[in-house]
C-alpha cells in the first residue's frame, strides 16, 4: 500500500511548462516528500495527440485521469504524475508520468522537447515511447532526440571526469543508470513478418533497430539513433497495438467501457500493464542506491533547477546533493527518536547505572537503525559520525542529570534521618556523660536507615562519604566533651572513626571506578552495534552496485554478441573494450571503506565519553 496518508485521486503537475519555461509543481514535490518507500517510476514520451494518455490511465487502472483530448490540440503541458499503490510490490508505489506531446506545432521549439525527453529519461525507471503506425526509418528519426542525450545529460561532473572520459566513457557509463525502453506502436496493421517468417514484437523491434554497414555520411545518420537506443537502454521491448475501436469512436474513447474495445486492442493492453508491472525495476541512481518518493522529489527539484539555470543536469551531482540532504535529515530524525526515547528515562531519574545503560544501549541501537534506513552513500561515514557525537554528548549530559539527581535525592534522605539527630543536638542531648555513644547509636541509625533506602541512584557512597567527612568534626566535639570517657579511649574513638572514613571512601572511589569501567565498556558495545549496522548498510549498498553493473554488462554482452551475428566485428570489438571497463568497475566496488570507518567513530565515541569523565573528575558540568 501506499504510505502517503492521502491517496492521489488524480494527477498532479510535476513539471509546469510555462511559455519554454520548466518549474517544479510544488504541491505534486509535497506529495512525494510524504512517501518513504521505493517507487518504481514509468514515463511516457512521444508525439502529440498518440494516446499516451490513455496507456497511463490503465497503468492507473482507470478509465480517466491524465487528460485525452479529442483535438489535434496537445492536452498535457509539461510532465503530469499519479502515484497509485503498486498492484504487484506490496510497500512500493507506482509513479506514471505523463509527459506533454513531442513536436508540438504549437511551441515551436525543439530544445524545449529535448529537455522534456531528458527529464522522462532521468527520473523513470521504465521509459515507455509511444508512436503510431509502424517502426520505420521515419519512426526512428523522429526518436532523434534520444542521439542529443550525450549533450543532455552527464553522468560525472566536471571536477571527477577529464575531457577525454567525457568523450570516450560517457555513452558507455548511460546503460548502468537508464530506464528500460518500451516501444509501444499504435494503430498498428501490418502484419509481423521478416523474409516471410511470422515474428514477435520484440523481433520486429530489433529488426527494426538493425544497423546498416558502411561508413558513408548515409549510414552514419541512418544508425546514430539505432545505436543510442541499443547502447543506452539496458533492456528492450515492444509492443504493437492495433485500433482500439472504429475510427469514428476514437474521439469517445476515454468514456467507452473497456469491454466495448477491440478484444486484440485489450488484450494487448493486458499484457503491456501486466510486463510493466512485473518487470519494471524500482528507480535507482548512481551507485545502486533505491529511490523513494521523497529522494525522487529531491531529483526533480535539482534537475529541472540545473535545466533552469542553463547547465547540464548531471547524475553524480544529483546524487550528492540528494545525499546530503537524505543524509543530513537522517541524523536529524535519529537523533529525534534517540532524544524522545530519553527524554522518558530522564522522567525516572535518578537511576542506577545499569538501568539507564541499558535504557541508553536500547534506545541508541533504535536511533541508529532509523537513520541506516532514511541515509545513503555516507562514504567516509562522516553522518554516522556526526549522529554518534550528537548522541553521545547528549547522553553524557543525561548522566550527569542523572548523578544531580542522585545527588540531591541522597542528601535529602539524609537530612530527613538526620534531623532528629539535629534536634537532640539542639535540645543539648548528647551534651552529657556518655552522650558520645548515644550519639553513635544515633547515628548508625541513620547510616543504616540511609542504605536500607531503594533508589539512591549513582551517587549514593559519594555522598554519604561526604555526609560522613561533613559530621566528623561534630562528632569529634561530642566525643571530647563526654566526660565518661578516658582519654585512652578517646584516642581509640578517634581512631574508628577515621578508619570508618577511609573505609567509605575507599568504597566510593571502587565504586566511581567500576562505574567508570562499566560506562566505557557500554561506549565499545554501542559502537560496536553501530559498526554492525553500518556494515550490514554499506554491504546492502555494495549489493546495488553489483547489481547496477551486472545489469550493465548482461546488457553490453547481449548487444555485442548480436554485433557479432551480423558481421559488425569492428564494433563489437569497441564494445568489448566497454565490457572490460564494466567488470574493472565492478571488482573495483565489490571492495568498501568500511575499516576505514570503524576506528575514526570507535576513536570518536571514546573520546566524548572520556572527556564527560575528565569533567566529572575536576566537578564540572559537561557541556
Amino acid at each position: 500500500m501506499n504510505n502517503h496518508p492521502k491517496p492521489m485521486r488524480s494527477p498532479l503537475c510535476l513539471i509546469e511548462n510555462v511559455r519554454g519555461e520548466l518549474r517544479t509543481g510544488e504541491q505534486a514535490l509535497e506529495y512525494l516528500r510524504g512517501i518513504s518507500e521505493p517507487v518504481v517510476v514509468v514515463a511516457v514520451v512521444g508525439l502529440y495527440r498518440t494516446g499516451k494518455s490513455y496507456l497511463m490511465n490503465r497503468l492507473a487502472g482507470k478509465q480517466t485521469g491524465f487528460a485525452l483530448g479529442s483535438t489535434i490540440e496537445s492536452k498535457t503541458k509539461g510532465i503530469w504524475m499519479w502515484c497509485v499503490p503498486h498492484p504487484n510490490k506490496a510497500g512500493h508505489t507506482l509513479v506514471l508520468l505523463d509527459t506533454e506531446g513531442l513536436g508540438d506545432v504549437d511551441k515551436g521549439d525543439s530544445k524545449n522537447d529535448a529537455w522534456i525527453f531528458c527529464l522522462a529519461v532521468l527520473l523513470s525507471s521504465t521509459l515507455v515511447y509511444n508512436s503510431r503506425g509502424t517502426i520505420d526509418n521515419q519512426a526512428v528519426e523522429k526518436l532523434h532526440y534520444v542521439t542529443e542525450l550525450t549533450e543532455q545529460i552527464k553522468v560525472k561532473s566536471a571536477s571527477a571526469s577529464s575531457a577525454r572520459d567525457e568523450e570516450e566513457e560517457e555513452d558507455s557509463q548511460f546503460v548502468k543508470f537508464f530506464p528500460s525502453f518500451v516501444w509501444a506502436v499504435r494503430d498498428f496493421t501490418l502484419e509481423r513478418k521478416i523474409d516471410g517468417r511470422d515474428v514477435t514484437d520484440d523481433e520486429y523491434l530489433d529488426f527494426a533497430l538493425q544497423l546498416k554497414k558502411g561508413l558513408g555520411k548515409s549510414a552514419i545518420n541512418y544508425n546514430l539513433p539505432r545505436q543510442c537506443i541499443r547502447n543506452y537502454f539496458p533492456s528492450r521491448k515492444c509492443f504493437t497495438f492495433p485500433f482500439p475501436t472504429a475510427p469514428e469512436n476514437m474521439k469517445n474513447l476515454e468514456c467507452m467501457d473497456v469491454n466495448d474495445l477491440c478484444p486484440e486492442f485489450r488484450k494487448t493492453a493486458d499484457r503491456f500493464c501486466e510486463y510493466i508491472f512485473t518487470e519494471s525495476r524500482v528507480k535507482t541512481v548512481k551507485g545502486g542506491h533505491i529511490v523513494s518518493g521523497r529522494m525522487l522529489s529531491h531529483l526533480v527539484h535539482t534537475y529541472v533547477k540545473t535545466i533552469a539555470s542553463g547547465d547540464v543536469p548531471c547524475l553524480e551531482n544529483a546524487v550528492v546533493a540528494m545525499a546530503e540532504i537524505e543524509n543530513q535529515a537522517a541524523v536529524q530524525e535519529a537523533f529525534r527518536t534517540y532524544e524522545s526515547g530519553m527524554e522518558q528515562v530522564k522522567n525516572t531519574l535518578p537511576l542506577e547505572l545499569n538501568e539507564i545503560l541499558s535504557q541508553h544501549q536500547k534506545i541508541n541501537t533504535v536511533a541508529t537503525d532509523v537513520f541506516m534506513k532514511r541515509s545513503f552513500k555516507d562514504e567516509n561515514g562522516a553522518y554516522l559520525k556526526k549522529l554518534a557525537e550528537t548522541i553521545d554528548k547528549h547522553y553524557a549530559d543525561i548522566l550527569h542529570q542523572n548523578e544531580q539527581a542522585s545527588e540531591k535525592n541522597c542528601r535529602k534522605l539524609l537530612m530527613d534521618f538526620y534531623a532528629p539527630v539535629a534536634q537532640k543536638l539542639q535540645e543539648g542531648c548528647y551534651a552529657q556523660p556518655g552522650g558520645y555513644e548515644v550519639y553513635c547509636r544515633d547515628r548508625d541509625n541513620i547510616l543504616g536507615q540511609y542504605r536500607n533506602q531503594g533508589n539512591k541512584g549513582v551517587r549514593a557512597e559519594d555522598v554519604l562519604e561526604e555526609f560522613m567527612k561533613e559530621k566528623s568534626a561534630e562528632s569529634n566535639a561530642i566525643l571530647q566533651a563526654d566526660q565518661k570517657l578516658t582519654e585512652n579511649e578517646k584516642m581509640m574513638q578517634e581512631e574508628r572513626e577515621r578508619t570508618a572514613l577511609m573505609e567509605q571512601r575507599v568504597k566510593a572511589e571502587q565504586e566511581k571506578k567500576e562505574k567508570m569501567e562499566k560506562s566505557i565498556e557500554e561506549v565499545r558495545r554501542s559502537y560496536e552495534e553501530r559498526m554492525k549496522q553500518m556494515e550490514e548498510k554499506m554491504e546492502e549498498e555494495r549489493h546495488q552496485q553489483q547489481k547496477e553493473m551486472e545489469l550493465a554488462i548482461e546488457s553490453k554482452l547481449k548487444e555485442q554478441s548480436n554485433l557479432l551475428e551480423k558481421g559488425f566485428k569492428e564494433k563489437a570489438d569497441l564494445l568489448n573494450e566497454e565490457i572490460q571497463q564494466l567488470r574493472k568497475e565492478k571488482s573495483e566496488s565489490s571492495g568498501g571503506a568500511f575499516k576505514n570507518i570503524v576506528m575514526p567513530l570507535l576513536k570518536t565515541g571514546v573520546e566524548v565519553f572520556s572527556t564527560f569523565l575528565q569533567y566529572k573528575t575536576m566537578g564540572k558540568a559537561f557541556k
